[in-house]
């Protein structure tokens, strides 16, 4: 199994950070900008680049959604897709990550 590096206030291995950590809250998201993995916006805004890019709709084919379970690495419409659950190990995402899919991605 690959290896990925996730950054920002994780609290455990499976990417949850002090901001989103329920026991859904297992992703982590590539961002455009600076091609690194973090579990959420506010991680990214207080140890990231600097330079917040949301993923256009023409790089959705690009893997930049890591379960923070089985780390199976998913194309952002994988993920949009996958109705909150890994396709890999089938663990349930968070729902509410919808909510702000425009701060990730392109609406």
């Amino acid at each position: 199994m690959r290896e990925f590096q996730v950054m920002g206030s994780i609290i455990d291995e499976e990417t949850r950070c002090k901001h989103y950590n329920s026991k859904v809250d297992i992703i982590a998201i590539k961002f455009h900008c600076c091609k690194m993995y973090f579990p959420c916006y506010s991680c990214h805004e207080e140890s990231g680049c600097g330079t917040h890019k949301v993923w256009p709709k023409d790089q959705f084919n690009e893997k930049a959604v890591l379960c923070g379970i089985c780390k199976h690495e998913m194309t952002i419409e994988e993920y949009k897709n996958s109705q909150y659950k890994c396709p890999s190990c089938h663990a349930e995402f968070n729902p509410g990550c919808g909510l702000h899919w425009e701060l990730y991605f392109e609406n």
